[in-house]
């Protein structure tokens, strides 16, 4: 089908080309009843199973306001904090909704596990199942342990039992209760879907209640628990106070009274003496200089230098009035003036020996006042910092103490869910979804026989594969015996078939603009082909001219013409006819009373059949019953089972060659029409033969066929 080729993508050459949307939905179209019954049959189902299989779902909605932390009754600075707003604390409460906790108290507190609902083996068993076959099968075989289980075979213990009945349960509960926080809000819901309405308001209130319950009970264990740590803390703190307070007094016995402003006076006192000391060390420097200088001038003998070095007048008058004093004079001069120097340094020395001493001993002192403060202030600090912490850990006992009575849930109950409201099963959208199912199965099923079909079905894909014209489309003759055809052609001569076979008269006598052949061959690929049929309904359409026509049986192997015939089966024919040299075959040929046609069957040979119609005879036979009659038609073998069609073929004008609709294969046509050519014989037309009208509507080609579709109503009505 050409249409085909378009689907796969290709042309009639068999080349890659694009996909054609429009031969899509062309082959859509014509399968649109094959859609219609897909789309009808997925909503029939679909409609049963949302009104009679599918179990009705009723969701119940509890909604829960979380509280805003606000200051406490009495003011403890987050002793137990309130819940917080964020988006992770609120998606942690949802999830602490379905938590398991909270949910085996559920199910203890409703018993579901008696509910068939939640526990499926209080469930009554189907009819039919797998498990109740898987049984049956056990019982039947019971010396095999094939199908025995641990499982099975082990009793398991009562608790055991219980344990996996709650987990079950437990488990089907969560699955139908679900949570959700509504969106720039601090609300969340509580939503539950069961079978029943009412057990669904039941359950999302009593979670609800659970929830908040479990919340007041969680900031209880957690103020007990605050004032247990709490108790034990302050009775720590307060002897370790004590310890302290009495540290810090034996401290203060052990040292000498001491404080910030003794300590400044005592560090005052030591710099100014520092600073004495540093000025007597310079005096003495000064001193210790002069007396050295003396002594150099004095040795050197530098007495002019020397006196004014002194500044002496009584040593310059000595120099002025003497001019060369003694030794003796210039020593009385000098002496008493070295006498003084050295006692200078000599109590400037004890002086600062003196201040020297007293720096040492007011630095031991400072030092060791300065550690007995330092460490007096820690211990006073470490005191301070215990007794503080002891109250403020005091103060929150005695708060925690009275809070114990006041804990409030961080959530609230905003809105008690009502009976639930029908959910599921949503009848018109199961039944719009399965009808568009259907649909899609429809398309898949059309394109699937339109990519699997391996065969003709339009006169347009059977020229577009061949590149050979089509002369003719012929339905299936509505006929249950190979003998009523010739009465069919009679009794419905304004048929959609009859008409058929008149235009395939009409473009085999058009096919040659020259003159129109005389001798026509009808074959196909294998039999079963409708080439016999179509021989006959040929012969019988000429015959309708007021010709004369010559039909003659070249399948000598099968010999099927007497099926449709009423003549003797075991009367002479082709193989006596081709042994005589005359051209009278009067006595050969067998007229059936209800068609104006000479037969001529075929007979055994001893010959091989092909052998028969390869020699000179046959050709010399023809040419004598070309004068004799108007048309003759051979049917001969089928092409790719035996030779004797490619042999016959040398001696007529026209090939006619039949194709099934939707059975002759694509590859066995080409394989046919191969031998053929080789045989250097070329086929005149094709015809699309066996059509089937109903097989038309199925492939959505709504029961027409090529041109003929104006005469299928007739086909119906004859």
């Amino acid at each position: 089908m050409l249409q085909d080729n378009r689907l796969r993508g290709q042309d009639s050459h068999g080349e890659d080309d694009e996909i054609d949307v429009f031969a899509l939905l062309g082959s859509l179209w014509r399968g649109r009843w094959t859609l219609l019954f897909c789309a009808v049959l997925m909503g029939v189902i679909g409609g049963y199973y949302a009104m009679r299989v599918a179990v009705p779902m009723y969701t119940a909605s509890t909604s829960l306001a979380l509280e805003l932390r606000s200051e406490p009754i009495v003011d403890i600075e987050a002793l137990v904090g309130g819940a917080s707003t964020e988006d992770a604390a609120m998606n942690t409460e949802v999830e602490v909704i379905r938590s398991r906790g909270l949910l085996v108290q559920l199910v203890r507190e409703m018993d579901l596990t008696e509910d068939p609902e939640f526990n499926a083996a209080l469930r009554t068993e189907p009819v039919f199942s797998i498990g109740a076959v898987i049984g049956s099968v056990r019982d039947m075989l019971p010396d095999f342990d094939f199908f025995q289980s641990d499982a099975v075979t082990a009793e398991p213990n009562a608790s055991s039992a219980e344990r996996d009945t709650l987990n079950r349960t437990v488990g089907a509960v969560r699955r139908a209760i679900s949570a959700n926080v509504q969106r720039d809000t601090y609300i969340f819901n509580i939503n539950v879907t069961t079978t029943s309405a009412d057990k669904s308001q039941e359950i999302a209130n009593t979670l609800a209640d659970i929830y908040i319950l479990d919340q007041i009970d969680q900031k209880f264990s957690a103020t007990e628990n605050a004032v247990t740590w709490l108790s034990e803390r302050v009775a720590e703190l307060e002897v370790e106070l004590n310890n302290r307070e009495a540290e810090l007094k034996s401290i203060r016995t052990e040292i000498d009274l001491v404080s910030i402003e003794a300590l400044e006076a005592l560090n005052r006192q030591l710099i100014d003496t520092r600073e004495r000391l540093g000025a007597a060390e310079a005096d003495l420097s000064i001193s210790q200089a002069r007396s050295n200088r003396i002594e150099e001038l004095r040795s050197a003998g530098n007495i002019d230098e020397l006196a004014e070095f002194l500044n002496s007048g009584s040593l310059s008058a000595l120099l002025s009035g003497n001019g060369n004093p003694s030794q003796a004079e210039l020593d009385a001069r000098i002496n008493p003036v070295v006498v003084r120097l050295q006692a200078d340094i000599s109590r400037q020395e004890q002086q600062v020996a003196a201040l020297r001493s007293s720096v040492d001993r007011l630095e031991q002192q400072v030092s060791s006042q300065s550690d007995d403060l330092v460490r007096l202030q820690q211990a006073e600090r470490e005191v301070q910092a215990t007794r503080t912490l002891y109250e403020t850990f005091l103060t929150r006992l005695k708060e925690a103490t009275v809070q114990r009575g006041l804990q409030q849930a961080d959530s609230r109950v905003l809105s008690e869910a009502i009976p639930g409201r029908y959910v599921s099963p949503q009848k018109s959208r199961i039944v719009l979804v399965s009808v568009m199912l259907g649909l899609a199965l429809g398309a898949a099923l059309v394109f699937m026989r339109q990519f699997m079909n391996k065969g003709y079905r339009t006169a347009d894909d059977l020229e577009a594969g061949t590149a050979l014209p089509v002369f003719g489309q012929i339905p299936k003759m509505p006929i249950k015996r190979r003998s009523h055809l010739i009465t069919y052609l009679n009794d419905k001569p304004a048929s959609a078939a009859a008409e058929a076979v008149r235009n395939l008269r009409t473009s085999i006598l058009l096919a040659s603009p020259n003159q129109a052949p005389q001798v026509i061959m009808s074959t196909s690929s294998l039999p079963g082909e409708g080439k016999t049929t179509q021989a006959i309904c040929l012969a019988h359409n000429f015959a309708g001219l007021n010709k004369k026509v010559l039909l003659i049986e070249g399948d000598v192997r099968r010999r099927t013409l007497n099926e449709y015939f009423k003549v003797e089966s075991n009367k002479p024919g082709i193989v006596t006819a081709l042994g005589r040299e005359s051209g009278d075959i009067s006595d050969l040929v067998v007229r059936d009373p209800r068609m104006n046609v000479d037969v001529l069957l075929g007979e055994k040979s001893t010959l091989n059949a092909a052998d028969l119609f390869s020699t000179g005879k046959f050709d010399e036979f023809l040419d004598r019953m070309r004068d004799a009659y108007d048309f003759i038609i051979v049917d001969t073998p089928p092409v790719l089972i035996v030779p004797e069609a490619r042999v016959i073929g040398q001696s007529v004008d026209a090939i006619i060659f039949s194709v099934a609709w939707d059975r002759t294969s694509r590859l066995q046509l080409k394989e046919s029409l191969r031998q053929l050519d080789r045989a250097k014989l070329d086929v005149a037309g094709l015809v699309l033969a066996q059509i089937d009208p109903a097989g038309m509507k199925r492939y959505g080609y709504g029961g027409k066929y090529g041109t003929y579709s104006t005469y299928s109503s007739s086909y119906y009505d004859q």
